[in-house]
């Protein structure tokens, strides 16, 4: 199986630092998911570059590979100058994610140019994957609204998986840490 993992931008969940322990919350959540998806037979997760649920979801995937080694990884980028507007932090951050993955390619080899190339992308993502991981909250429909949309339409004329993790999602999450950590163990 190949899982496309998406979500919200870093901005959309005030999330601005590799420090912020929402971030520890997001990234056990994505681990558990993707594990879950490994053991129904996950091969490769694939992800854009998105700052936020994408990049985090990549590096979860990177870090799993220590126990999961045949899993494979890919950043497939919809345009080919993704990211150079960002500042020189997030543009290093973009390069060497990029750098630790299996594969990576831009679905367009020419700058962004037209909104079309973000079409194509989607069109891209969801007929190269068997399903999605998508953190997202119908509560807070953000930039990902659209994916999710693209997502239902594309499964009422193919079978294709959709994986929803929301804000109860995390919140369980988080009570379980918070649990945890009064019991005296050790979070990962």
């Amino acid at each position: 199986m190949r899982l496309w993992v998406t979500g919200y931008r870093s901005y959309e969940l005030g999330v601005f630092s590799a420090n912020e322990p929402k971030l520890k919350i997001i990234k056990a959540a994505l681990r558990a998911e993707i594990i879950a998806h490994f053991e129904q037979h996950l091969a490769w997760v694939i992800s854009g570059g998105q700052l936020g649920t994408e990049q985090w979801g990549l590096e979860v995937a990177t870090e799993l590979k220590k126990d999961y080694p045949e899993l494979q990884t890919a950043m497939m980028l919809s345009f080919a100058d993704f990211g150079k507007n960002w500042n020189e932090t997030n543009q290093t951050a973009l390069e060497v994610l990029r750098s630790q993955v299996d594969f990576s390619a831009a679905v367009s080899d020419k700058p962004y140019h037209s909104p079309k190339q973000l079409r194509n992308y989607q069109e891209f993502m969801l007929t190269h994957t068997d399903g999605a991981l998508v953190l997202y909250d119908e509560t807070a429909p953000g930039k990902t609204h659209y994916t999710v949309e693209a997502i239902q339409r594309y499964q009422a004329q193919h079978d294709y998986e959709l994986s929803l993790l929301d804000f109860d999602d995390l919140q369980d999450m988080a009570n379980n840490y918070q649990e945890d950590q009064e019991n005296g163990f050790q979070a990962e």
